[in-house]
Order: structure tokens, then sequence, then C-alpha cells
């Protein structure tokens, strides 16, 4: 063997170890980074007569109209029929400073046919605390049409009824965060594994050194970090981006019943077992038949029912599932045997029955 030939082997042995290495960023979120959900109760105005005809619309608004300095007479109906009532939500990032900008979701709450054209007048978003993060205003993008005849006859395309506005809140409030407060960053992974949490454990510590870093279980890494913010920051830029190899998962098999889809995990493996299975099909047919009197007799001609009964059934051999069956041999043979998707579910749950099938059944 020639040292190119060497090398070649090695390298293509070392790029097979870190194919599927992912960054720790991508296995988990750090401890304290979080979105937060922002909530608010407003009014859309400038509808084209698509308006709500809610009692809670007229009261915000006559309320809205008191703070201008305008008093609308009691009893009076203002017959709001270019303004509705919607709810204003949207998402508050990590370490969003006062003054940035967000996306916001308008939805309506009332019986409005359509936001379209509409205008968002200043609404107050608060946080699960109570307290305002944000402050959202202005014209809405709406992807939903429709259109209507004089006759009646109409044709919707999308949601009407609800709409977005690019950075239409500006942030008001920083959340505060324990970012850069004690001696630890905690790692959790998306996907809880200890195999994982091991390795991830080991790639850190073969940067920092021993004990830098300790699994505290299946779902969190906790590292030993610097008290200084802008040190933490770099340090935390590191380790993001330092690749682990993530453990392999559980032997699963996910059938979803109401579309058909069924996905095998890698590790599935199934007993030595015969399998058979077919469908009976009875099919009646029902024909009416006239009957009439015989020769000259006094009677009366009359319709009976005359009813045929078939039955069929599929005559499918049985196969034979041998041990350390992969997912290769069972795809194999699903495909040699024509199983549909739901005769396939009905073979996997009967494998589970029977104890033959080693991976857990999930049904979502």
């Amino acid at each position: 063997m020639t040292a190119m030939t060497r090398i070649l082997i090695f390298t293509l042995c070392l790029l097979q170890s870190f194919a599927f290495a992912d960054r720790i960023k991508d296995l988990s979120a750090v401890q304290g980074v979080r979105n937060n959900q922002l909530v608010g109760y407003g009014l859309v105005v400038g509808l084209d007569g698509s308006g709500d005809k809610a009692p809670f619309t007229n009261q915000t608004f006559r309320n809205m109209m008191e703070q201008f300095g305008i008093t609308i007479p009691e009893g009076e109906d203002p017959k709001l029929a270019n303004v509705a009532a919607v709810s204003v939500h949207a998402t508050l990032p990590p370490f969003a400073k006062p003054g940035q900008e967000i996306d916001v979701t308008v939805s309506s709450i009332g019986n409005s046919d359509s936001l379209r054209g509409g205008s968002l007048l200043l609404t107050p978003l608060r946080g699960a605390d109570g307290k305002v993060y944000a402050v959202a205003q202005g014209n809405m993008i709406v992807g939903g049409f429709g259109a209507e005849g004089e006759d009646g006859s109409s044709i919707k395309v999308n949601i009407q009824s609800a709409g977005r506005i690019p950075n239409g809140a500006i942030v008001e409030r920083e959340v505060p965060t324990a970012f850069s407060q004690g001696d630890y960053l905690t790692f959790n992974l998306h996907r809880p594994d200890f195999t994982t949490a091991k390795r991830m454990q080991e790639v850190i510590n073969e940067l920092l050194g021993p004990d830098a870093a300790y699994a505290v279980d299946a779902a969190s890494v906790r590292v030993t970090a610097p008290r200084d913010a802008s040190q933490r920051v770099s340090f935390l830029s590191v380790l993001e981006n330092l690749e682990v190899t993530p453990g392999e998962e559980a032997a699963k098999v996910i059938i979803n019943s109401r579309t058909g889809t069924i996905v095998v995990g890698q590790h599935v493996k199934i007993e030595p077992v015969a399998i058979t299975h077919g469908d009976l099909t009875v099919t009646i047919q029902n024909d009416l038949e006239a009957v009439q009197p015989e020769g000259l007799s006094a009677g009366e001609t009359v319709v009976v029912p005359d009813a045929e009964v078939n039955a069929e059934e599929e005559q499918n051999p049985m196969f034979l599932f041998g041990p350390t069956v992969t997912l290769s041999d069972l795809v194999d043979a699903v495909n040699e045997v024509g199983a549909a998707p739901g005769d396939l579910m009905a073979i996997l749950e009967a494998l589970k029955s029977a104890g033959a099938l080693k991976a857990e059944l999930i049904v979502i």
C-alpha cells in the first residue's frame, strides 16, 4: 500500500466520522436566551365596508374617540362599516433593544369579512407579566382576496381576515436576562439524549480542559464561563461552532393515520415471523324483477326484488421475515408484496402486538 493510498483511506475515514456532525448551536439553545410572546388588542380602520358589527368594536371606538376629545351621544350607533376589532401578536426576540422593530400579525376577532386595505392604529403589545414591551401601528399586508357578483356568486382565495405588518412594532422595553450572571452557561438540547450530552461534554472539555463542562442530564450541559459580559460573548461564539456527532435515535416507527404517512427509523429490526394479509370483499347487487300472472288468471303484475350476493377474497401469499431484518430488507419486502399504506399500518400493528417489531410504534 502506497503512502498516497494510506492518506486517501485516512481522509475517507475522517470524512465519514464527521459526516453527521452538527454544530452545538444547531443541537441546543443557551438557557435564558429565548423569545417572548406579546399580544395586544386594537382597531383596524380604512376598510372598504368590510368592518365588523360586534358590540365591543363600538365600545372600543367610543373609548378611542373620547381620548381625542370627541363624545358620541349615548344610544347612537356609529355604524362602523370601515372599522374592525383585531388581536395583534408578535414575538420579541432575545436581547431586543428599545427602538428596534419587529413584525406583527393582525387577526380579526369579530365578524369582519376582510382586513384588506386596512391600517392598524396604535396598539400596545403586552407580555405575560402585563407590561408593555412594544407598540404596533401601520398598514397591513393581506394575502387573501375575494370578489362577489351582483347575483350573489363569490370567490375567495386564501384568508382575508388576517394579515401582517413587517417591522410594524417598535420595541419600548428590554426583557432582562440572566445571560451575563453567574459562573455557568447551560446548553439545553433540542432533543434530549444521553449520548449526545456526553459527546458535547467531551468536545468542550477537549478545547477548554477537563472539568470545564459536565452533562447535568440528558437535556443539559453546563459549562464554566467568564463573568465579564464581553468575554462571555466571545467565549460563546467559539463554543457554539464546535461540532458534535449526535447520538443515534432509538428505533421508532411513526404512523400518521390521517395522511397514511409511515416513517421507519434506521435501527428498526424484526424478529423471524411469517405474515399473510388479505381483504374480503362482499358485493351486494339489488335488481327489480317484474312477475306476470300466469295465463288468464285474474292477477296483478308485481315487482319483486332480486338480490345477488358475491364474496371475493384476495389470495395474498404468506411472506417470511428472517432474523436481523434491516431497514433496507423491510422496504424490499413491502415493495415486493405491494402493500398499500393502510395495509402496512395493520401489518406493523400486528407485528408490535406479536412482539416481533423491535421498535417503538408511535401513532400521530
